[in-house]
């Protein structure tokens, strides 16, 4: 599975990056099918290191529990390092 940083978080200038969880599911749905999902919440963890503060969208898209766990996880990571994280919209 080919990944960057434009298909997590989409970077706007003077503005934190945006995450939605609706498409990250969906890319961890196909992690799911050929075992990567390691490399995926990693690959997310290594975009979070270029940014301080990130919106994350789509909350809803965190009710299943493996999911939001993975999420959670890297979120708090980032936020240990000193960044910023907001949540918006369902």
């Amino acid at each position: 599975m080919a990944v960057n940083r434009r298909d997590f978080l989409l970077l706007r200038a003077g503005q934190p990056a945006v995450l939605s969880c609706e498409q990250l599911f969906m890319r961890y749905l196909d992690s799911q099918a050929d075992d990567s999902t390691a490399r995926l919440f990693d690959q997310l963890a290594a975009d979070l290191r270029s940014v301080t503060e990130v919106q994350v969208t789509d909350s809803s898209w965190r009710a299943r529990e493996d999911f939001n766990d993975r999420l959670t996880h890297v979120l708090a990571v980032f936020e240990t390092r000193g960044g910023r994280v907001m949540c918006t919209g369902n």
